[in-house]
């Protein structure tokens, strides 16, 4: 829902406020930044993150002071973003970089109800590398214990997306027009994964990794 506080003030010809949009960049991230405040104090707290239909989920210890204050009744803001290219201009000014960003207010719930808590667990696991659950031990009750789950939902969510080239200034044209100016494209990719030093001889890569490159290739 694109309310007035989730609204895209600056540019707002970059605000996308359509479901798709919104979800495909949550679901691309590999990593949140959650805001909270504690006591005056304002934090930004890295964390993993996985949506399911219009639920984000959340995760991390249960003696995590930030899920705490969460699940105490605390608003929180959650962003991702993912850069592109970094935009190349004549003038410092006008330099920038291509993005998509996504920033979701709102206040998270506790998950206790089990079934639901390991269906987010599952998620958690599959964001950072899809069919992974099925390839491991499932978590121990004592694990599962260890580990709070919050859900937020995405009622109140917006995206803000820069595209394309710089926005040279004409006046920069003649005076520096031996500037090169355009975009340095960024992509994510994967390296060729490292065994652990503990790996049993003639394991093979999981078909998850293999087919996890994939993800990257846009």
């Amino acid at each position: 829902m694109a309310t007035s506080r989730i609204r895209v003030k600056r540019l707002p010809k970059r605000g996308h406020y359509d479901r798709a949009t919104i979800d495909a960049i949550l679901d691309e991230a590999i990593l949140c930044h959650i805001g909270i405040e504690v006591q005056g104090q304002p934090y930004v707290i890295p964390s993993l993150h996985a949506r399911v239909g219009d639920t984000l989920y959340l995760h991390g210890s249960s003696a995590s002071r930030t899920l705490r204050t969460l699940a105490g009744g605390a608003p929180c803001c959650v962003t991702v973003t993912l850069v592109d290219g970094v935009v190349l201009a004549r003038a410092v000014f006008d330099q920038s970089v291509n993005y998509r960003s996504v920033v979701v207010l709102g206040m998270a719930s506790l998950v206790a109800e089990p079934a639901e808590k390991l269906r987010a667990l599952e998620a958690l696991s599959d964001q950072l590398v899809p069919g992974r659950w099925a390839e491991t031990r499932p978590p121990t009750p004592t694990e599962i214990k260890a580990t709070s789950i919050l859900a937020l939902t995405l009622d109140e969510a917006s995206a803000k997306i820069r595209t394309g080239p710089p926005g040279n200034a004409p006046e920069d044209a003649e005076d520096y027009a031996a500037t090169w100016t355009g975009v340095l494209p960024i992509t994510q990719t994967v390296g060729t994964p490292i065994p652990a030093p503990d790996i049993a001889e003639g394991v093979a890569l999981p078909i998850s990794l293999v087919r996890w490159g994939d993800r990257f290739q846009r």
